[in-house]
């Protein structure tokens, strides 16, 4: 097969037509990558954005580009009060909140053997991808349960169904994700907030830059759609999973990925 890595059949180019009129969002990582498209599929399905980054000067153009429909907040999601503010200035912003997207996530650890990974880099990895989840939710909790139809999507990873190699930190952490998401439905279920998470494969974005030729080949040569994931591939279901047609799913995973990973 090819190692050519444009997708050897075009991806959907628009979102979904899903609409999110009013719909209040709160994006975490959503100045670039697969957190950009989601802020612009959403934008783009009528919702209210807000959405938070590290990547300021990034974040600040976006919003200034998609206009009224969007606002950028500084977020560190290592930093508890940083992920209090940001919610807190959201909220603030929007009259409420209908719907939170907790995307932002590093790697660090990728291309190292699991013995070669510092203490640093794990706990750097856990406090992002695992612990800023948990704080991004209990700091919505409450707006969400006031918008009476809340809604939660957690980003895991195709990786953590199938054991990626030599991303130890990374595939640990996006399986705590799913794990999470499913303790999380427990529990906010009477609050009429629904939690599902979404397990990408690997998507042509800035972030995945650094992945090897080898590791897309294998992609490629594994899906049953034999093709390069663009980030517009997985805009549709976070659309679905923030939207009312999904009032009655909860706990679940979704993988999209091309039928790499199927469970």
């Amino acid at each position: 097969m090819s190692t050519d890595l444009r997708p050897l059949q075009p991806g959907p180019t628009d979102a979904p037509v899903i609409r999110l009129d009013g719909r209040r969002i709160f994006v975490t990582g959503g100045a670039r990558g697969l957190g950009e498209a989601f802020v612009r599929a959403l934008c783009a399905a009528g919702a209210q954005v807000t959405f938070g980054d590290v990547l300021t000067d990034r974040g600040h153009a976006l919003a200034a580009e998609l206009g009224s429909q969007a606002m950028f907040v500084d977020l560190d999601m290592r930093d508890p009060d940083s992920v209090r503010t940001a919610l807190h200035a959201a909220t603030s912003h929007m009259g409420g909140l209908d719907g939170l997207l907790n995307n932002a996530a590093v790697t660090n650890s990728g291309g190292r053997d699991l013995d070669q990974i510092d203490l640093d880099t794990w706990d750097n990895v856990m406090a992002v991808n695992v612990r800023g989840p948990w704080l991004a939710t209990c700091a919505a909790r409450a707006a969400l349960k006031a918008s009476g139809s809340g809604r939660i999507v957690n980003i895991a990873s195709d990786t953590a169904l199938w054991g990626a190699p030599r991303l130890m930190a990374y595939v640990a952490s996006k399986g705590a994700i799913i794990a999470m998401t499913r303790s999380m439905a427990r529990e906010l279920g009477p609050d009429h907030i629904t939690v599902n998470a979404i397990a990408p494969g690997l998507t042509l974005v800035e972030a995945t830059e650094y992945v090897p030729r080898a590791r897309h080949d294998h992609y490629l040569n594994g899906r049953a759609i034999p093709r390069e994931q663009m980030p517009n591939d997985v805009t549709g279901s976070v659309l679905f999973l923030l939207s009312a047609a999904s009032a009655f799913v909860t706990g679940q995973l979704l993988a999209v990925n091309g039928g790499f990973a199927m469970h």
